[in-house]
């Protein structure tokens, strides 16, 4: 071969390189806008086209503790049993309900239900007395005093406004000196109480449970509140359990720095907005002056906005060593989070909620 042919042997084989090249780009480019699509749509692609349900089949298994209010709606119980895994999604089983003739009519209490239930089984399973339990409280993580003595109404069959007496005044429960509220000092778990138990009682037996888990983790008296401050913030705001450690670490470096915390939960908590179920606070709550409000004041917000758990506390006193000064939900549904070192990537990482916010109206954005 001579010279000249070689020379046009290698350009054409450039060519054709740089057409393969510029192919598999494409071809590459389509497959990540596909899957990026798919990410956002694919569920709803696929409820459309019939590949998948939103229901479960068959009787469930395991088990968990559902409980009813005086006052919810169907929406609201929908919503629970989606919440506790017991239907796969609050629409199937909203849907069977409105569909029913005459209305279904729920009581208040405690309900005992198995996990990942069809539609169906889980509506049959709450019109059956036998899964009614008697005098049992379920009280999840992160629930508010007010939300908790409703939670206690229901299932112990103690009136509300008794309730609601014995929480005005924390001064009988043997709580630290300068304590001026109950939030916080209301240990979730399950509890069952005998039939004569006074709202006092069933508040007591909450607060030394909520102590006994302080002292178990050897936290002094003296730094009761606080660590039940930071660990309210990081239930409310933590989504996954994985990532406690990482928000207590954001807070934790935040307060180092003498930056504000400008945590939503608070802003929210602060006008009475933490129970609409949405991701953004209102410019009302962020600006509003309250002694909760973390983006108008330095420092931790002025006690508890919630009922911590184990999981919580652990993480308030154990943060996971990180140079993350900034963290937001990604993903409603699988309550991801991302964790930032830089404003530049933490406003990206708020991009990605904005995505999925308008991929999935509806669903706390």
């Amino acid at each position: 071969m001579n010279a000249r042919a070689r020379k046009e042997s290698s350009g054409a084989g450039k060519k054709i390189l740089i057409s393969l090249i510029v192919a598999v780009l494409l071809l590459g480019g389509l497959a990540a806008a596909g899957g990026y699509l798919w990410t956002q749509y694919g569920a709803q692609i696929s409820l459309a086209l019939g590949w998948t349900t939103n229901d479960y089949e068959g009787p469930g298994e395991g088990d968990t503790i559902v409980v009813i209010t005086e006052g919810e709606i169907g929406e609201d119980i929908a919503a629970s049993l989606a919440e506790a895994d017991v239907v796969k999604t609050s629409e199937a089983f909203y849907s069977l309900l409105l569909a029913q003739d005459p209305a279904v009519e729920f009581l208040p209490g405690s309900y005992r239900l198995k996990l990942q239930m069809s539609a169906q089984g889980a509506l049959d399973a709450l019109q059956d007395p036998a899964n009614k339990m008697q005098l049992t409280a379920m009280i999840p993580e992160g629930k508010t005093v007010d939300q908790t003595i409703e939670l206690i109404s229901a299932g112990a069959d103690i009136p509300l406004q008794e309730l609601q007496d014995a929480v005005a005044d924390p001064a009988p429960y043997g709580l630290p000196e300068g304590v001026t509220s109950l939030e916080g000092w209301l240990f979730p778990a399950t509890y069952e109480f005998e039939e004569d138990t006074t709202g006092a009682q069933a508040i007591q037996r909450l607060v030394d449970e909520q102590k006994n888990v302080l002292t178990e983790f050897g936290v002094a008296e003296a730094d009761w509140e606080r660590t039940l401050t930071i660990a309210a913030m990081i239930q409310r705001e933590g989504g996954r359990i994985e990532d406690f450690a990482k928000v207590s670490r954001v807070i934790q470096n935040r307060l180092d720095q003498g930056m504000k915390l400008q945590m939503d939960s608070t802003a929210q908590y602060g006008m009475g907005q933490h129970e609409d179920g949405s991701v953004w606070s209102t410019d009302e709550a962020l600006t509003d002056e309250n002694p909760w409000n973390t983006y108008v004041i330095e420092g931790l917000p002025a006690g508890p906005i919630a009922n911590p758990g184990r999981d919580a506390i652990d993480a308030a006193l154990n943060p996971e060593p990180g140079d993350w000064l900034y963290f937001v939900a990604i993903n409603l549904d699988t309550r991801e989070s991302a964790f930032s070192v830089t404003q530049e990537d933490h406003e990206a990482a708020v991009g990605v909620l904005n995505e999925w916010c308008a991929a999935n109206p509806g669903k706390g954005c």
